[in-house]
């Protein structure tokens, strides 16, 4: 399992980790497709979840969710962890899952890395936190 800390811009389903789910957006339709965004998080970092379809309606808030062979990519220009048409995502646990708000991954400004233009490097932090959705008090 890979902690989200670790997680870059890629555009390959070989994501494999799990986090809780601290808050989801409003469902909107993309098309004749639902779609949602969250906030998730574990120990090291939180994220932005991209959640489709029927994944809208099969978590909450507090849900810990395990996801094999995610994605984390731009959708739309925004920098997102989803599950993609290769990935699995599914409910482990409730509630019990220590984790931060910040730093938040999608918030962070990625750049070539200039010795391997396969990869992505940080290269400046967009926001601490996310600035979609407010900091929990």
């Amino acid at each position: 399992m890979m902690w989200l800390r670790d997680i870059v811009p890629a555009a390959q389903n070989n994501i494999n980790t799990h986090f809780i789910l601290l808050d989801k957006g409003k469902i909107t339709r993309d098309g004749q497709n639902k779609m949602c965004l969250a906030l998730a998080g574990d120990k090291t970092a939180a994220v932005h979840l991209q959640l489709w379809g029927e994944e809208c309606d099969a978590f909450e808030a507090g849900d810990i969710i395990r996801m094999e062979n995610g994605i984390f990519s731009y959708n739309r220009n925004n920098l997102v962890l989803r599950a993609g048409k290769r990935g699995k995502v599914e409910k482990v646990g409730e509630f019990t899952m220590e984790f931060v708000e910040t730093p938040n991954m999608s918030e962070i400004k990625w750049v070539p890395d200039p010795n391997n233009f396969n990869k992505y490097v940080q290269h400046s932090v967009i926001s601490p936190h996310s600035r979609i959705f407010p900091p929990i008090p």
